[in-house]
């Protein structure tokens, strides 16, 4: 077995403010951001919102701001305003001083300038938004290292792992086990998938979550994007990370040490759960949400990831190891095949085979810059959408 040769270990806040911690929330009106609203009116003692920032969403962050009257509210994309204007002033709250914290659950790629905004300040991060560092983890870690931030995951696996780390030395690791539920084609006829609707896709028999994680989890294309994720939050290399179907979703992720222990974390399928534990941390919340009952459970059950089911986690896998912008292809193209999925464009079955189309087609650039990543994500929407289901090819190269 290959040994990590380093763990993630979170040290202590630097220096801890008076409660309440301030939050910048980026996805205020997401279903993230409105668990994390949620906490915050629950422990208004340890938490505030100093800034609360939605996409497209007026109504939603109306009602946000209309709660917590303290807050800056923003709204990135606000019809008829110039956008560069609106990146600038989302750029200026999550790099304010008086921010103790960044909240990043915006939906996808659009959370990545603001994300490395707030890095350059030296903010630290609450990451929901696993698509970060999924495209551009190498510039992400690299602004971490030069201004002395810190991540804190908030994706329940990735949480699970963290606090399996907690108290550990670097070396003492051999390997991350994440944990997936399989979705709601689980037991499904491989044959009957050609069928799929939306409906049936969004149906999630355990989390409750927003359309494109959910469509995500029904693919599992969320497991290989956090394959990569958990590559870069805890430096350690893609042969030592593995996936097993787990369905019940009550131990989230686990880790195995050299000396042959494994520790693993449970939790109910609630997110708030490790939103909490990242607001908070290096201190627990009290009554989160209930243990679960593992008397009543009776039983956890695992299983191999069956990989002709779930051909996404392999493919995500790939990008992974070929670095430099394929992951970022690989990010954008899923969300743009999921978009047209959702908008009745594409069938359920086209999703994984457009993305791994554009994928191939791609000729990454090794050197990672954020104007890299940002023409592979157009490239790779564009390919995706002048594509007919991954039946097609439209051209082979980046542009230069």
């Amino acid at each position: 077995m290959t040994q990590v040769r380093r763990a993630f270990q979170p040290k202590e806040m630097r220096s801890p403010r008076p409660s309440p911690r301030r939050l910048a929330l980026l996805g205020a009106t997401g279903s993230i951001g409105r668990q994390v609203c949620d906490l915050v009116e629950r422990h208004p003692e340890r938490f505030a919102l100093h800034a609360v920032i939605a996409g497209t969403d007026a109504a939603g962050l109306e009602a946000v701001a209309h709660r917590h009257p303290e807050a800056h509210a923003l709204l990135a994309n606000p019809g008829g305003t110039d956008a560069s204007r609106a990146a600038r002033a989302i750029d200026e709250a999550v790099s304010d001083p008086d921010v103790d914290l960044v909240v990043v659950a915006a939906a996808g790629a659009a959370a990545l300038a603001p994300t490395l905004a707030a890095l350059d300040a030296g903010k630290d991060i609450a990451l929901a938004t696993k698509e970060v560092l999924v495209m551009a983890g190498e510039l992400v870690r690299d602004r971490m290292r030069r201004h002395g931030s810190q991540i804190f995951p908030i994706d329940s696996e990735h949480s699970a792992i963290w606090q399996c780390l907690w108290g550990e030395k670097e070396g003492a690791v051999r390997r991350l086990i994440l944990t997936g539920s399989g979705g709601p084609f689980l037991r499904r006829p491989l044959e009957t998938l050609e069928s799929v609707t939306i409906a049936e896709a969004l149906a999630h028999p355990r989390w409750k979550m927003g359309p494109k994680i959910t469509i995500d989890s029904a693919t599992m294309m969320n497991k290989g994007l956090e394959v990569i994720e958990a590559h870069f939050l805890f430096d350690v290399p893609y042969s030592a990370i593995d996936v097993i179907i787990h369905p019940q979703s009550v131990v989230h992720s686990m880790v195995e040490f050299v000396d042959g222990s494994v520790k693993a974390q449970l939790g109910i399928p609630d997110m708030h759960l490790p939103i909490a534990i990242a607001l908070g941390f290096p201190e627990r919340l009290d009554g989160v949400t209930t243990a679960p009952d593992l008397a009543a459970l009776g039983q956890l059950s695992f299983e191999p990831l069956d990989a002709i089911r779930y051909p996404a986690v392999a493919l995500a896998c790939e990008a992974g190891e070929r670095g430099g912008t394929a992951p970022a292809v690989l990010n954008a193209a899923n969300e743009e095949a999921v978009a047209l999925f959702l908008k009745g464009q594409r069938r359920f079955v086209e999703i994984v085979p457009s993305v791994r189309q554009a994928v191939e087609s791609a000729e990454p650039d090794e050197e990672l810059t954020l104007d890299a990543v940002i023409a592979a994500d157009r490239w790779a929407r564009a390919q995706v959408r002048a594509s007919s289901g991954g039946t097609s090819r439209v051209r082979s190269k980046l542009p230069a």
